[in-house]
């Protein structure tokens, strides 16, 4: 039997300003959470700061970052992770005033892209979001270096190192991006091919159930796992949508809040995939408290990629673990074009399927989908 991996203490760190939200930032740092565990962080402590505007130096402030260090030696913690994207500048100041390993929230997103990562495509994408991110902050990955000063007119080591290791990198970064280019035109060639069908994209934000859904419509097995970014490449099945009609249905990568826009370019390519399609299906996993919000930050990504005026059906997942279906009526009626379903259970799977035939051609019942909304497929 596997023994569960030791997860390596860690604290969490969230402000909240007049413009957020307190609420808003706690449930940032409850995801924050799940995030670092996904990574092989444990949270055990999570410390919410309420500032009318960030410290540019510390993010923080210098008083409060020295209380995060006396924190973290008392928790005996091994990261302090922030729930926003620091800047070089504030990496390097929390550093050196707290003295342990400090990680942004993009940071612990690329580290878990980088362990879920299983193509090659997937590799060079992951790794050429890690490098663009990399290069304004190698000085901060080079803390032993800093303290090497040189002569007046002379660089001293850790200088010279940065400098190798950017243009090292730079090198990197345009290899990689020839590479992606030719992956890229071989996606082209494949879309080209399929023009002819009728292609449907799974959307949503992480962990909605976008995999178990496609598996439950095509009958296929992909890996499916209850936790953050459980699978980064896409995967196109043919679906039976009955009555002769088929159609090509491929899931993309999981959304998330303040997705880093290093990923979002470094998966342009596989994005495409969704700009591509006749149908977005946008996952919605209804047990989140906060579904709405979640809602937003995939449409900001689809209009981010051009994929925001494509016509798209709500597809609420996980009604079978809803006490009642009243506690989001709310929610629901806000759009009416949309879908209950369990793909746990099957509830809902056939009326998805009638749902989706009467919107491409040929269907005996055609009906009308846009983005705003106007088909009650509930």
């Amino acid at each position: 039997m596997n023994q569960p991996v030791a997860l390596k203490p860690a604290i969490g760190i969230g402000v909240s300003t007049s413009r957020g939200g307190w609420q808003r930032s706690r449930d940032s740092l409850d995801e924050l959470s799940l995030l670092a565990e996904t990574a092989g962080y444990g949270i055990g402590d999570t410390v919410l700061q309420k500032r009318e505007r960030i410290d540019p130096a510390c993010y923080i402030g210098a008083g409060k970052a020295r209380q995060i260090k006396s924190l973290a030696k008392l928790k005996k913690a091994e990261a302090v992770i922030f729930d926003v994207d620091l800047s070089p500048v504030q990496l390097r100041n929390l550093d050196r005033i707290i003295g342990c390993t400090i990680l942004s929230r993009t940071e612990l997103i690329l580290e878990i892209f980088a362990g879920r990562a299983r193509t090659r495509e997937a590799k060079l994408q992951v790794e050429l979001a890690t490098l663009v991110y990399a290069l304004p902050r190698l000085r901060h990955m080079w803390p032993h270096l800093q303290r090497i000063a040189g002569h007046r007119y002379e660089r001293g080591p850790g200088e010279k190192q940065i400098e190798m290791d950017r243009r090292r990198l730079s090198r990197r970064v345009s290899k990689i991006k020839k590479d992606l280019a030719a992956v890229s035109t071989h996606r082209l060639v494949i879309r080209k091919n399929r023009r002819d069908k009728n292609r449907i994209a799974l959307v949503g934000y992480t962990n909605a159930g976008k995999s178990s859904l496609l598996n439950r419509l095509a009958g296929s097995s992909l890996f499916t796992e209850n936790r953050l970014f459980a699978t980064l490449d896409p995967a196109t099945r043919e679906v039976w949508l009955g009555e002769g009609t088929k159609a090509l249905v491929t899931d993309t990568v999981g959304f998330i809040r303040r997705l880093p826009h290093t990923l979002i370019a470094s998966f342009r390519s596989t994005l495409e995939e969704v700009k591509e399609s006749d149908i977005l299906l946008h996952v919605v996993d209804i047990n989140s408290r906060d579904a709405a919000e979640r809602m937003e930050a995939v449409k900001d990504v689809l209009d981010e990629i051009g994929a925001g005026d494509l016509p798209v059906l709500y597809v609420f997942n996980k009604v079978d673990l809803l006490p009642t279906r009243d506690v989001k009526a709310s929610l629901l009626s806000r759009y009416e074009n949309h879908v209950l379903v369990s793909a746990r259970t099957g509830e809902g799977i056939d009326r998805l399927r009638e749902c989706l035939r009467g919107l491409f051609p040929g269907s005996a019942e055609p009906l009308s989908l846009s983005p705003s909304g106007a088909l009650p497929c509930r």
